[in-house]
């Protein structure tokens, strides 16, 4: 895993229509062309290392998904994480083994002891992302999220330095930024 760079653009595209429900990660972007996509991992998906990180989760050599930080607060060592993979790599265990990853990188190299992520309520599959990934469920925050005329509950997880590590292989991060 990396960070993402402009020439990951078509992929990027490719990967958000071919997997429609990925408009929920993505907010009101509309990937109608390459530049479009260029501009997404320019403004949002950039390295900003006293902020945010995203990795390009890959899979045969080509983007898939991403996982990333943001949020971050040196001063608590806390973080959010958050991670989306394509349809194609779904099943694999590669959002589990990414975020495991990000997290077991973020608690050694950035030195954070706190990282929060959630997921919707309806949400299975993010669910057994998070908990094979080491974070643990904390809690339930009612109607957080708002997608169309409808309104989300969250289930929050957190992983702890403190924690112990998941059983999963880890992926390795070069985090040599763009």
């Amino acid at each position: 895993m990396g960070p993402w760079r402009g020439t990951d653009a078509p992929v990027l595209r490719s990967v958000y229509l071919s997997t429609p429900d990925l408009s929920t990660q993505f907010g009101d972007v509309a990937f109608d062309s390459e530049d479009a996509a260029g501009e997404f991992i320019a403004t949002k998906l950039i390295w900003q290392p006293e902020r945010s990180f995203n990795l390009a989760i890959e899979l045969g050599g080509k983007p898939v998904g991403n996982v990333g930080i943001s949020n971050i607060d040196h001063r608590h060592r806390t973080a959010w994480a958050y991670y989306w993979v394509s349809g194609e790599a779904r099943g694999l265990g590669l959002a589990a083994r990414s975020a495991a990853s990000l997290a077991s990188w973020a608690i050694e190299e950035l030195g954070l002891f706190r990282l929060e992520l959630g997921h919707r309520t309806n949400n299975e599959a993010s669910c057994r992302v998070a908990t094979r990934a080491g974070f643990v469920a904390e809690g339930l925050e009612r109607a957080k999220l708002q997608y169309g005329d409808t309104r989300f509950d969250v289930e929050s997880h957190a992983r702890l330095a403190t924690d112990p590590a998941p059983s999963l292989e880890l992926i390795p991060i070069h985090a040599d930024p763009p």
